[in-house]
């Protein structure tokens, strides 16, 4: 063997050993994002769904070559709907896992306890679906969480809204979950009712194992509700549903979008499409080119037929969009330093999204990505999720 040829030998082994030595390098250097979300029990359809959408643009981000020349990751912890379980979970995707960013889910109670360690932690919080006012409006400065969902606050004013234009309420009566989720909605439906001039019937409080809502809803009835605004996740929304059709009473229900997180229309039966709930999305609306593009997606991972197999759509929507959008704030920011990709966000400029197009949808005093234009009422048709008739 020559000389030559014996050096060109050992430059390629080097290069093959410094190849091997660099590989656990290079996995470091991948830019986790963390979910926390319910991944089973109840709500675990939100927790699929948001999953779906985060993975479908993690894909299409790393597909173009990353951020920041590094590919994504998805981390995903079950917070099972428990905010001491949802907590812990925030706290090993920030210390072990050293995420760069964390996702929630369906959960208010859940995000309501995550707050003040995203804040504490410079750790850039996104919510996809729950819409407790007091996520983003915390009081924190600097803020670190942001939102691409629903505010209570306004959706509140178009619940009230639409039973008074829908159903001709006059005295709408209200369903709650009891807790924090339930207690965001409790001000909120106060304050929008009193802003409309509508006179409530008055306010009930469900849990969230309850199985007959019967007492609660007697009490409605007898004091003259023409209407039942119900905020629950789907199982005790189930439960309220079903008490309503075994008193045989058919009044208006308009509800918040819990109900579309878990298996409604299974626990409900026939008159679960009796119920009109609010979205940010539909699949049924006219698609543009990215819901084109997340609809074939969602058809050839998922095995969905069209937009009436859209599990939890708004899950899907919003953490699509929400990823995006966390994209452009990395690439922007050239760091996935907490305090700068939040710096970031609230700068970020136009962004074509699956919802709508984002114009400055951030800004140092305002984390909501959408506003009430961007929301719209749909019920079910057996399994499918569509758009009132």
């Amino acid at each position: 063997m020559s000389h030559a040829s014996y050096a060109i030998r050992i430059r390629t082994l080097g290069v093959a050993i410094a190849a091997c030595l660099l590989t656990p390098l290079a996995m470091a250097q991948d830019i986790k994002v963390g979910l926390v979300a319910a991944l089973t029990g109840q709500s675990a359809q939100s927790g699929e769904a948001i999953t779906r959408g985060l993975t479908i643009a993690i894909d299409q981000i790393n597909a173009r070559g990353g951020l920041l020349g590094r590919k994504v990751v998805l981390v995903r912890r079950d917070d099972e709907s428990s905010p001491p379980k949802g907590v812990a979970a925030a706290r090993e995707l920030i210390s072990s896992e050293k995420v760069s960013a964390v996702f929630g889910g369906i959960d208010t109670p859940v995000s309501l306890a995550i707050v003040p360690i995203a804040n504490q932690s410079k750790m850039p919080f996104i919510s996809v679906w729950a819409a407790g006012t007091g996520i983003t409006v915390n009081g924190a400065n600097p803020n670190y969480v942001f939102r691409v969902s629903a505010q209570d606050d306004l959706v509140d004013v178009a619940l009230i809204r639409y039973a008074s234009t829908r159903f001709g309420a006059r005295k709408p009566g209200l369903v709650l979950v009891n807790n924090a989720w339930g207690e965001s909605n409790d001000k909120g439906l106060r304050a929008a009712a009193a802003a409309a001039k509508v006179e409530l019937a008055g306010v009930e409080k469900i849990e969230m194992n309850d199985v007959d809502v019967t007492p609660q809803l007697a009490r409605l009835r007898s004091a003259g509700a023409d209407t039942l605004i119900l905020v629950a996740n789907a199982a005790p929304g189930a439960q309220m549903m079903k008490s309503r059709e075994r008193m045989g009473w058919k009044v208006p229900v308009v509800s918040h979008w819990g109900i579309s997180g878990g298996r409604f229309d299974e626990l409900v039966g026939a008159t679960a499409g009796d119920a009109h709930f609010v979205q940010t999305y539909s699949f049924f609306a006219t698609p543009n080119e990215t819901g084109k593009m997340v609809m074939a997606e969602l058809m050839s991972r998922y095995g969905v037929k069209g937009p009436a197999d859209v599990m939890a759509p708004v899950g899907t929507a919003n953490a699509y969009d929400a990823m995006r959008l966390l994209g452009l704030a990395i690439e922007r920011a050239r760091s996935t330093d907490g305090d700068m990709i939040r710096k970031a966000m609230e700068d970020l400029d136009q962004y074509a999204g699956l919802i709508k197009t984002y114009k400055r949808p951030f800004s140092p005093t305002d984390h909501e990505g959408l506003a009430p234009e961007d929301y719209v009422m749909v019920q079910y048709d057996g399994p499918r999720i569509v758009p009132v008739k």
